[in-house]
């Protein structure tokens, strides 16, 4: 299992904590594990160095660590980091910063 300190994501990949899922509707019904929605927000916890283009040039991610921000629902990997399930996403898959 990985600790918050041993990764690094490469490329233009990035780590990403979800935000917890609500456990219950506006209403006060309470949600059963199998019908709660995926969360689609988090936070960036690590960025990779940036994507090459053919030339061989670097170019730095737009998110940085710390911000909020909204990525697609199905995309990116799975990683268990301290008991918690956080995403490794590429930054394509990030489709907002929230502010």
């Amino acid at each position: 299992m990985a600790n918050r300190t041993n990764i690094k994501p490469l490329h233009d990949y990035v780590l990403i904590r979800p935000q917890k899922a609500d456990t219950k509707t506006a209403s006060g019904i309470i949600l059963p594990e199998n019908v709660k929605e995926k969360p689609q927000m988090g936070t960036v916890m690590a960025v990779g160095a940036g994507w090459h283009n053919n030339d061989g040039q670097t170019f730095p991610l737009a998110v940085k660590v710390g911000q909020l921000v909204i990525y697609t629902k199905w995309g990116g990997n799975e990683v268990k980091v301290e008991h918690e399930e956080w995403k490794l996403v590429k930054e394509s898959d990030i489709l907002a910063i929230a502010e």
